[in-house]
């Protein structure tokens, strides 16, 4: 196993900020953080991220993704809403991209979500990067959230990776390994990195038991993850009360089937087991730069 495998930080991480600061100038760097409903997006978590970022920091309209032909309406079917008369309005799938600036000095962001296209990848990740660079986007975040054998009593992992090694090193991510089918999030990743873009992905975990959406714990990973990331700081407070609840309530749940409950018991010992990196000294450490950027904006 290579030795970037064993260890999810070996140094203390900085962010992509930094690592742009250098290539950069004159302007504030721009990050497009992307996600999308469907395969890659269990319990709605990467999506549930990217919305809640769009609201807090107030993003204002960057376009779309509008095509036709990226989608089976079969599949991914349009909606209808009325007003006071009953007249309705179709709103048809597509990929809507928001523009918004964090801290006075810090970076701007291309935020990205919609479908997941059912036809036409690779030119809807052309039409997509074409966009980003319109928009002077620097470097590349994917987010995902995947089902998996984790007791939801436990911190849910949210993993970042990348094939670069240097933004390995600077933010404390594994070398991707995975091997298989993969969704428009591994397309994209892919395409952007071998455009040159810096880019990583991050993906939470999601108790297969408990799939359904919302899943706010793993969106709540998620977003810490991005705020090592991206060097912002997030009101997380209330997302943090979900999840909260939301724990209380698969517990009610669980209490309620002894087989349930104990098949948790088996995930909670085996991830107990485990050398969690909410354990380590670096996880500390990024908790207490958590907690330093949260008094600057005080």
């Amino acid at each position: 196993m290579a030795q970037d495998e064993k260890k999810d930080d070996r140094n203390h991480p900085r962010g992509l900020p930094d690592h742009l600061a250098a290539s950069v100038s004159g302007r504030r760097p721009v990050i497009l953080v992307a996600a999308f409903e469907g395969w890659n997006d269990a319990g709605e978590a990467a999506t549930d991220a990217v919305e809640l970022l769009r609201r807090q920091l107030g993003a204002s309209s960057a376009g779309s993704l509008t095509d036709g032909d990226y989608y089976d309406y079969q599949f991914t079917r349009p909606t209808v809403v009325r007003d006071a008369d009953g007249l309705g309005t179709l709103s048809w799938p597509q990929t809507r991209m928001y523009r918004a600036t964090t801290a006075p000095d810090g970076v701007d962001l291309l935020l990205v979500s919609g479908a997941e296209p059912s036809y036409r990848w690779q030119a809807f990740t052309a039409e997509l990067l074409t966009h980003a660079a319109e928009q002077n986007v620097d470097a590349v975040v994917m987010l995902g959230a995947l089902l998996a054998d984790v007791p939801h009593t436990r911190p849910l992992p949210a993993s970042p990776s990348s094939a670069d090694p240097e933004l390995r090193e600077l933010l404390g991510a594994r070398r991707p390994t995975y091997e298989g089918p993969t969704g428009i999030v591994g397309v994209i990743t892919d395409t952007a990195a071998r455009a040159g873009l810096p880019t990583v992905s991050v993906w939470a975990t999601v108790p297969h038991y408990v799939s359904q959406a919302p899943s706010p714990k793993a969106e709540l990973a998620l977003l810490r993850r991005l705020e090592d990331i991206l060097q912002l700081t997030i009101d997380l407070k209330p997302l943090a009360e979900d999840a909260q609840a939301w724990e209380r309530g698969v517990n009610e749940l669980a209490g309620e089937d002894p087989d349930v409950a104990a098949y948790v018991e088996q995930l909670e010992r085996a991830r107990d087991t485990e050398d969690l990196p909410e354990a380590t000294g670096e996880a500390i450490a990024r908790e207490f730069e958590r907690y330093l950027r949260r008094r600057r904006r005080d």
